[in-house]
């Protein structure tokens, strides 16, 4: 059977807000129904009944996110309710982890129109207390509460207590090992915010990013910021450890929505489209080494297309920390810096969990268009030991 191609045909996204703050007044089933229906907007010529399914990333499920975010965030766009939804949890890489599952059924024929993306409302994640042993009466008295907006919550206690230290530890313990220096942590976050700024006062996002509740730019992005400021902040995960809130990504609101299908329907919509998905890779590591597991999953999706490091236009690595983009470049010192990230990254833009890997899918695609073409790779570190690595054509 003749392999189809899987294409993302348009994006849209909502800006990315502060933790507490525009868009944190904003539901995430509302949040992605808005992205979806713009996203319809832009495409008219598509009859919604021909969508195969919405397929999204979300990485919380806690609060008004549960019962499948991905179709309540369809019905709430207006599309047809006999267009299904399933809601991909893969920690940081769920919106990734979306579009490599749209993109797989596509290429095999299941598909031939898929909504996919990632959304995440890291401002209303709820806390949660666990049950009682017994039915009834149940009370809140001296329960323990627990966070769930990033990280390990309820830990299992037959687990490491290496692997369930937080990821900001782990990530800094891995880069100690390299001798990776706070100057240089610091240094890659302010090139992140002064690289996110640029490509703003460009307009580089302009027709993709959609404003929304009276947001049009992302949130988190410090103009003012310098290597004063940043050496300022105090450690974060450790007693004098490298690690601070300036150089790991924010917490943050934000959706991202995209069509993807084949070659023959995006003719038949009269789409350019933004890039085709050409291989993908999940890979698995130690939990408390999950900074690490980009350059694995780097690796293996090289070699499944024959292609080096040299033959890569763009890379787009995910900021969850500056310690993580870094220990990558060390570890893959072929990989020109100049290359990665041009337009910022998570630390600036910001880090909505479920929604950040498709972000920088489309990011990376739009950059390949700019520069006129070529193979680009998305990466990005997963909580738990995972990474994932995808490779997009333009």
């Amino acid at each position: 059977m003749h392999e189809r191609k899987a294409i993302i045909a348009d994006a849209v996204r909502t800006p990315f807000g502060a933790y507490f703050g525009t868009l944190s007044t904003v539901r995430p089933d509302d949040l992605l129904g808005f992205t979806i229906k713009e996203l319809l907007k832009k495409i008219p010529q598509l009859n919604p009944e021909l969508i195969d399914d919405v397929v999204m990333g979300d990485s919380n499920g806690a609060g008004e996110d549960n019962r499948n975010v991905a179709r309540m965030g369809a019905l709430l766009a207006g599309l047809p309710v006999s267009v299904p939804g399933v809601t991909i949890n893969r920690l940081c890489g769920s919106g990734g982890e979306a579009v490599v599952q749209a993109a797989r059924a596509l290429r095999i024929g299941d598909y031939e129109y898929v909504i996919a993306g990632g959304v995440e409302a890291m401002s209303r994640a709820p806390w949660i207390v666990q049950r009682d042993s017994k039915k009834k009466p149940e009370t809140l008295d001296d329960k323990e509460w627990h966070q769930s907006t990033v990280g390990w919550r309820m830990v299992n206690p037959k687990f490491d207590s290496a692997w369930t230290q937080s990821l900001g530890r782990c990530s800094e313990e891995v880069a100690q090992r390299y001798k990776i220096s706070r100057q240089a942590m610091d240094e890659w976050s302010l090139r992140s915010h002064q690289r996110a700024a640029a490509a703003w006062d460009k307009k580089l996002h302009d027709g993709f990013v959609v404003p929304f509740n009276g947001l049009s730019s992302d949130e988190s992005i410090r103009r003012d910021t310098s290597m004063e400021k940043l050496a300022a902040l105090p450690s974060a995960f450790s007693d004098g450890g490298e690690g601070t809130a300036g150089n790991s990504s924010p917490i943050n609101d934000g959706a991202v929505a995209m069509l993807l299908t084949n070659e023959t329907h995006l003719a038949e919509l009269g789409l350019p489209g933004l890039g085709r998905i050409v291989a993908t890779q999940v890979v698995a590591t130690d939990p408390n080494e999950f900074s690490r597991a980009p350059v694995i999953a780097i690796n293996k999706v090289l070699k499944k297309i024959d292609k080096k490091i040299s033959d890569i236009a763009i890379w787009e690595i995910n900021e969850a920390f500056a310690s993580m983009v870094l220990t990558v470049l060390h570890e893959l010192p072929e990989i020109d810096p100049e290359k990665v990230n041009v337009n910022g990254g998570s630390i600036a833009i910001g880090h909505p969990v479920g929604a950040s890997a498709s972000r920088v899918i489309v990011d990376c695609a739009r950059e390949l268009e700019r520069r006129g073409g070529g193979l680009g790779v998305v990466a990005a570190c997963i909580g738990v030991g995972l990474g994932i690595a995808i490779v997009i054509e333009r």
